[in-house]
């Protein structure tokens, strides 16, 4: 968006920019996948491409069915996109904040344009703080929604801002999720592990040359490796936070 709402703008970049970035993974001879390529590889089903790189869209913004996919498509660009069910739902509850979101029924067209489409959980909330039965919710309810949508299974999660434990990756895997998607900071690998594929998180900051060193393999740490002490702290401090005020929003 060229003047997205003040809370996402961090996240944002203009179309112009985004042009940059997919005509530099274009030139990178990089070869795009969608998240059921990854799942396969690192379940030892079938091998990656050479140089494989994979595209995620989180949340389900308006411009994604439109302007978002059509550049995509027009530069032969697969990817996935993660949706927040009771953000796209007519009537639905999450809580992201006011911003313009596509309707749940263009999720087919997603898939038309050559993007696969996963699960964002119900209500975008910070998952590694909610109740069992919350989080079951969060998981079960957002893959069958998007199954009654779509017509067939959905296979993938992407945790809301990454946020996750080792209970949140248990229960992804019991709700029928055969992979789930964290952040990290990092560029993935063959030894990544499949309930939390790191993952770069494009920022308004960051620039085209930011973008080529991903593309090359530079400037970030490579997963898997285990959580640092500021992550487990922070951890403990939302939990406690969420004990106080309830579910909040991951972002």
């Amino acid at each position: 968006m060229e003047d997205p709402p003040d809370w996402i703008a961090e996240f944002t970049v203009t179309p112009k920019q985004f042009a940059a970035h997919l005509d530099a993974v274009v030139d990178s001879g990089r070869t795009p996948v969608t998240i059921s390529a990854v799942a396969d590889h690192l379940a030892g089903r079938a091998p990656l491409p050479p140089r494989p790189v994979l595209l995620t869209f989180d949340d389900g913004f308006a411009d994604l069915p439109g302007p978002t996919a059509e550049a995509l498509a027009g530069r032969g660009l697969p990817a996935t996109a993660y949706l927040t069910t009771g953000a796209v739902t007519p009537g639905g509850r999450s809580l992201l904040p006011p911003a313009p979101m596509m309707p749940l029924d263009r999720a087919a067209r997603l898939e038309h344009s050559g993007m696969e489409v996963g699960s964002h959980t119900v209500t975008h909330a910070q998952l590694d703080t909610l109740s069992g039965r919350d989080l079951a919710y969060e998981l079960r309810t957002s893959k069958a929604v998007l199954e009654d949508c779509l017509g067939h299974p959905v296979r993938h999660l992407a945790y809301p801002h990454g946020y996750n434990s080792s209970r949140v990756r248990t229960m992804s895997a019991d709700a029928g999720y055969e992979t789930a998607t964290a952040v990290r900071h990092a560029l993935s690998s063959d030894r990544d592990e499949r309930y939390r594929i790191a993952r770069l998180i494009v920022r308004q900051s960051h620039t085209l040359g930011d973008v080529e060193d991903w593309l090359a393999g530079r400037g970030a740490r490579i997963a898997p490796y285990r959580d640092g002490p500021k992550t487990v702290a922070w951890r403990w401090y939302r939990r406690a936070r969420a004990v106080l005020r309830g579910p909040v929003f991951a972002g």
